[in-house]
Parts: structure tokens; C-alpha cells; sequence
């Protein structure tokens, strides 16, 4: 067989058979007129097709998978293909409605788990019951995460609570050196420094302290950072207990500038001081009665965590309350710098006494350095209780607090007021009304003594809060170096073993590592 096709079109088409007996011819013979197939119609044809195809191919495949969470079946898929409408606007609106309407709902239980979230709900593929689930899988995690919180106070409150093994140590050291060594017993300060301890030229500054290590750093940071240290003259307060290794630390540890030790015992009080440090026991008595009983709740309240406040070892010191008795205690002195236990000074503080405090009786830092306003939970709302008709008429819920730490108290003027008759005065009603009237601590009532006594002064001069985890974190480290003093408020004090080793280097340097009984003890700071 044959076969022959014309390559100028075909106008012909042979096919021929020689083999047999006989012999067949076909012939096919096109219009003369028919239109050619050429290879310039083919190759653009090609062309288009291979850059078309691949384009729909690729958008085929890409919204067959975007289609996959919304889409179930191929019918589906192409008519979000030939309608060109987007069913992931639908999906969302449909799930927004859902989760709307589980916050509105009631929670049951939730997925363990995320993964079993996720196989619960492939399962079922409800919008409605995702959202339910979803609503009580974050409820219980959010619970879990505020119980863990209150959980981290607790445990916290109770180490503050403690007093480490190498401070117990260190006062018996020196107890027991101060009833064998006469120089321990020596007189403080020198017969020839009286006459400095009621001198209104020298800078006083006054410590209500049962800490004999804190106490030291306050004293040696405040030397090292002035610029006249023989001109300071520190007055230091400290119970019955304590006075002997007290005393003892400051005889055998020279300091250029002059130290007074005193005990509570060694004060002649009259009687109404006397009645007024019996209320005070007697109301501290009561709050721990009426807070301890409840402290194995605080894991599960949110409102519990004022019973942390209450229950704070500076809450109910005594030797931190004694401060509204600062011009008994002192009745030769008329101007005074007060320091807590947990402070240190980093620069000179001489121009505390040269401020004019306007005839205010308190110069203080208050906490409104945080922007135009006053810093988080440093309001009177937040420390008062405003629901009851005596607080509210008589003061504003919006004026910033203002601190304790580092104050410049005027000791005359003082004196011409009322301050301690008022306080005491609004300790009775507290009790009266249950503790109900302020949180628990030693502002508030001061607050409420002091009201219009109070002169500010300057952010600049004290940084607080540094006992506290998530405040000190965000203080920077140039605002800390800036700062004449650092208050290490709040549980977490430099000398415990919860003491935040980024900010306790700036208390520890002031420790006398060189001192015999701080290495006895093994008090590295």
C-alpha cells in the first residue's frame, strides 16, 4: 500500500494497492478553493495556549486549596471559581456572630488542651460550638493564670517574712560581743559629740530600725555620697532587743559623722504617748485577728490580696509606726530628715534642709512622675475607701499620694498642729467601722493626719518600689543612677534571698564585707 499527501495542502490523497488480483484507487481531491492550515495560523495558536494554560492552572490549584477549610465538595470550589466571590468574608462574618454570641453565653467546660481543641472540632465542624469551646478553653486558662499570681504574693508575703539565718546570726554576734568588749559599750556618740545631737546647725537625720544591717548601709551610704559628712548627725531609734548589737555595730565601726543610738526602753514617755503606742499594739493585735484566719484563702481572691498588704512585716512594726511620734521623740530637734530601713543614698541630700517648706509640716517625693498624671494605683481611690461618706467629703480620689522612704520633716511646725490627735482620731473610727475605711498599712491613716501638710519636692530625689518585681523592672538604669535615693519598697528587700540581684548590687556595695562578724556570718550582700 501507498500512501502519498501533497505538501503544498491537500488537494490530493492517493492511496493504492498493488498486491492481490486486483487493484484499488481512492482519490480525494479538495476545493481549489478550500482554506490551507498553515504553519503561521498553528504557532501563535501554541503560543497563547502554553502561556494561558499554566495561569489556569495555577489559579485552579490556589483556589482549590484556600477553598479547602470552606468547601466540602467540588461543586463548591467551582462555584467560588466561576462567581469570583470570596467565601473567607462569609466564614469570617459567620464566625464573628458565633464568637458573639458565645460571649454572651455561658461557659461550660473547655478542651484540655489545644490539640484536643482542634480534634473535637474537626470532628463536628461547628462555627457555633468552636467559639463555645474556645470561650471556656481561654476562661480556664486565664483562671489558672491569676491563681498562679496570687499563688507567686503568697509565697512571697511569706518570705518577706523571714529573717535569714546570716542577720539572726550577725545580732548575736554582737550581742555577745558587746557584753564582752567594753569598747562595744562605749558611749555613742563621745562625750565630746553631745552637744552636736541637739545642734540646729548639723544635718539630722533620724532611723527607726530593728535591722542592724540595714541600718549600717543607710549610715555608710549616706556618709560616702556627702559632701560634708562631718556636718551629718544620724539619731537611731531601735527597740529593747536590738539596742545592744545595734549599739555594738556603731562603737567598734568607725563613721566620720556622729551616731546616737537609742532604745524604746531608755525613753521616759508620758502618759498619753504611752496610751497612744498601747492603741496602736492593741489595733495591730486586731488586724492580725481578723487577716490571719483568712491567709489560707489567698490563693483563690482576687479582693484577698489587700490581706497581703495587712500582713506585711513593715505593716505592722511598731518601729514603723512610731514615726507619728517623731516630734515627741525628738522634742530638742526642729528639723529632721527621716530614712527608712530600706533605703540608700547615692548623692548628697544637704539640700533637703535648706528647702522652705512654706510652712507645710512633710516635704515628699509624690508618685506622679508618670506622665501628665499620677503613676498606676498612686491615687487616694486606691488607697481609701471612698464608699464611706466621712472619707469621701473630705477628700479627693483622684490627688496623687505622696511617700514615705525620705522625708524632710519641720518638727516646730509640726507641733503647732494637730497631726497625731488626728490620726489616732481616725484609727478609732477606722475600728468602728471594721477596718473598713482604708487598705490596710501605714499610709493611708498618714494620709488622712497629713492632709494640707504636705509640701512636694522633687520627683528627682527618690525612686521607690524597688521590693516590687514587675515595678523595678521598669525603671531604667539611668533614672536609678539619677536618683539621690533608691527605696527598696515592697516585699522583696535587698538582705532577703528574694531580693532582685539586677538592683540589689546598688544596696550590697554599701555592706562592710571587710567587718569580722559579716564574714563570720557569711553576709556577702
Amino acid at each position: 500500500m501507498k500512501f502519498y499527501i501533497s505538501t503544498r495542502g491537500i488537494k490530493r490523497v492517493t492511496i493504492s494497492n498493488s498486491e492481490g488480483k486486483g487493484s484499488a484507487k481512492t482519490t480525494a481531491v479538495a476545493a481549489g478553493s478550500g482554506r490551507r492550515i498553515s504553519a503561521r495560523t498553528v504557532f501563535p495558536v501554541v503560543l497563547v495556549l502554553g502561556i494561558v494554560l499554566p495561569f489556569l492552572f495555577v489559579r485552579i490549584a490556589i483556589l482549590m486549596l484556600e477553598s479547602a477549610a470552606a468547601c466540602s465538595s467540588l461543586e463548591c470550589a467551582g462555584w467560588r471559581f466561576f462567581s469570583g466571590v470570596d467565601t473567607s468574608l462569609e466564614l469570617r462574618d459567620e464566625l464573628t456572630r458565633a464568637l458573639i454570641e458565645a460571649n454572651d453565653g455561658n461557659v461550660n467546660e473547655g478542651a484540655g488542651s489545644f490539640n484536643e481543641l482542634v480534634k473535637e472540632m474537626t470532628s463536628k465542624q461547628d462555627l457555633k460550638a468552636f467559639a463555645f469551646k474556645t470561650k471556656a478553653m481561654l476562661s480556664q486558662l486565664e483562671r489558672k493564670v491569676q491563681l498562679a499570681r496570687q499563688q507567686e504574693s503568697v509565697y512571697w508575703h511569706l518570705a518577706s517574712h523571714g529573717v535569714p539565718k546570716s542577720l539572726h546570726c550577725l545580732c548575736l554576734k554582737l550581742a555577745e560581743e558587746y557584753a564582752v568588749n567594753a569598747m562595744a559599750r562605749s558611749r555613742l556618740p563621745p562625750p565630746e559629740f553631745v552637744s552636736r545631737l541637739v545642734d540646729p546647725t548639723f544635718h539630722h537625720l533620724v532611723l527607726l530600725t530593728d535591722n542592724v544591717l540595714a541600718a549600717s548601709v543607710v549610715v555608710t551610704s549616706t556618709v560616702e555620697s556627702s559632701i560634708n559628712p562631718e556636718k551629718l548627725v544620724f539619731h537611731i531609734v531601735t527597740d529593747k532587743k536590738t539596742y545592744a548589737p545595734m549599739h555594738a555595730w556603731f562603737a567598734t565601726n568607725s563613721i566620720k559623722s556622729v551616731v546616737e543610738v537609742r532604745g524604746l526602753h531608755q525613753y521616759d514617755w508620758s502618759e498619753e504617748v504611752n496610751a497612744g503606742v498601747k492603741e496602736m499594739l492593741e489595733t495591730n493585735h486586731l488586724i492580725w485577728k481578723q487577716y490571719y484566719n483568712k491567709e489560707k484563702d489567698l490563693d483563690y481572691t482576687q479582693e484577698h490580696s489587700r490581706y497581703l498588704e495587712a500582713l506585711r512585716p513593715s505593716s505592722l512594726s511598731l518601729m514603723n509606726q512610731l514615726r507619728i511620734y517623731l516630734p515627741e521623740l525628738f522634742p530638742d530637734l526642729k528639723k529632721i530628715v527621716f530614712l527608712d530601713d530600706d533605703v540608700v543614698v547615692q548623692h548628697d541630700i544637704s539640700s533637703l534642709w535648706e528647702l522652705d517648706l512654706n510652712g507645710k509640716v512633710i516635704g515628699s517625693v509624690l508618685k506622679s512622675w508618670c506622665g501628665d498624671g499620677c503613676c498606676p494605683g498612686s491615687k487616694y481611690t486606691n488607697y481609701l475607701n471612698f464608699s464611706h461618706p466621712p472619707i469621701s467629703s473630705k477628700f479627693d480620689g483622684d490627688q496623687c499620694v505622696w511617700l514615705y522612704g525620705m522625708n524632710i520633716f519641720d518638727l516646730e511646725a509640726w507641733r503647732r498642729t494637730n497631726i497625731t490627735e488626728t490620726y489616732h482620731q481616725w484609727l478609732k473610727i477606722n475600728l468602728k467601722s471594721g477596718m473598713t475605711m482604708w487598705n490596710p498599712g501605714v499610709l493611708p491613716p498618714a494620709f488622712i493626719a497629713f492632709e494640707g501638710h504636705v509640701h512636694p519636692i522633687s520627683s528627682s530625689m527618690l525612686v521607690t518600689d524597688l521590693g516590687y518585681r514587675h515595678q523595678s523592672a521598669e525603671i531604667s538604669k539611668e533614672k536609678l543612677e539619677a536618683a539621690a535615693v533608691i527605696h527598696f519598697s515592697g516585699p522583696a528587700k535587698p538582705w532577703l534571698e528574694i531580693g532582685f540581684p539586677e538592683v540589689r548590687s546598688l544596696w550590697s556595695r554599701y555592706v562592710n564585707i571587710s567587718n569580722k562578724f559579716i564574714r563570720r556570718c557569711r553576709i556577702t550582700g
